[in-house]
């Protein structure tokens, strides 16, 4: 499947126009309104482009650039930005994903990493799944030596309503192979919080 997809590409069904034409009825408004005649629309292009990640195979993404290479150590890429939705309540959680592997005889292009992350992250989610999903696909496809990785992101399920707690951060990990090891793992998490210059 093609990797750059776009909000033009992706197919609008009636079925999701009605559908918010409905929710935005029942909430008391009045969808006639020169403000809300298009929302239905725009809303549907909207969440087809947050849940784009379906259409997308993140396996493939990954093995459309995977080199022979004999570097055998950490390979990181960090503060990779990423948006989600809960799949709870359908609101948004953002922040950012570090990822690393050492690679055992293949490394991969650098942008694909991030592009794995994003394909993972245009689903409704949950932060624990979106940080296994990520670490198994790179682990299952690249078979790294290891792989590690940490997400941190605001969700704003918790910050917009329920607890409404305005500066919360959330931390997710998972660790393959190689990171189990202390002294690796230790590496790890002190690069991605050094601000190197």
């Amino acid at each position: 499947m093609n990797e750059n997809f776009n909000i033009q590409t992706l197919p609008i069904t009636e079925e999701i126009k009605v559908n918010y034409r409905e929710i935005i009825d029942l909430l008391g408004e009045d969808t006639t309104r020169e403000g809300l005649i298009k929302t239905p629309e725009r809303a549907a292009k909207a969440m087809k482009f947050l849940t784009g990640g379906y259409e997308q195979d993140p396996k493939q993404i990954l093995q459309s650039a995977m080199f022979n290479e004999d570097y055998n150590e950490m390979v990181l890429v960090k503060d990779i930005e990423l948006y989600s939705m809960c799949e709870h309540h359908m609101l948004p959680f953002f922040g950012k994903a570090h990822v690393a592997y050492i690679p055992n005889g293949k490394i991969v292009g650098l942008s694909k990493i991030p592009r794995v992350v994003d394909v993972f992250s245009r689903r409704l989610q949950v932060q624990e799944r979106l940080t296994e999903q990520i670490l198994d696909c790179i682990n299952t496809t690249l078979q790294p030596r290891g792989v590690a990785v940490v997400i941190e992101a605001s969700h704003m399920c918790m910050m917009m309503r329920g607890v409404q707690k305005q500066n919360s951060l959330t931390t997710t990990s998972g660790f393959r192979g190689a990171f189990k090891d202390t002294e690796t793992r230790n590496e790890f998490l002190n690069l991605i919080s050094a601000r190197l210059s």
